[in-house]
């Protein structure tokens, strides 16, 4: 099953980092790719609006306060792909720095490489940590 994965340092504390993603309903807040997220299913859904219009839909499977940490599925997207379930953990590294990774494994549908959704999912990881990290200017 293909992989994709990214993890970025950011120089706040890990509290710090999880009060602006750790709400499921805020990739808003520091995504830019997405711009609304409206809750459903008692906040277990969210359904997103990407900045040129689409649409994805994601469950939250697991959901940890007290180690940072939550885990999704993808219920509707224009991605490639099937059996989506991706994490975001944000680890302390020192009270004053984090580690954020997010990760994720699927299924590309027929006629889509493995290579090709690695690519494209460890881009949006990447980019999306590189804007997280851009909330926390050094």
């Amino acid at each position: 099953m293909p992989t994709a994965s990214s993890v970025i340092e950011v120089p706040v504390s890990a509290d710090q980092v999880w009060q602006l993603v750790g709400g499921f309903d805020a990739l808003p807040d520091w995504l830019p790719l997405i711009v609304e997220s409206k809750p459903g299913d008692g906040g277990r859904l969210r359904h997103l609006k990407t900045a040129d219009g689409g649409v994805v839909v994601e469950r939250l499977q697991t959901f940890d306060n007290v180690a940072r940490t939550y885990s999704y599925s993808i219920e509707e997207s224009p991605f490639p792909v099937s059996a989506y379930l991706a994490t975001l953990r944000v680890e302390a590294l020192t009270e004053s720095s984090a580690k954020v990774t997010w990760s994720g494994v699927f299924t590309p549908v027929p006629d889509t490489t493995d290579e090709a959704v690695e690519a494209l999912f460890a881009g949006v990881y990447r980019g999306g940590l590189e804007a997280l990290r851009g909330n926390f200017p050094a």
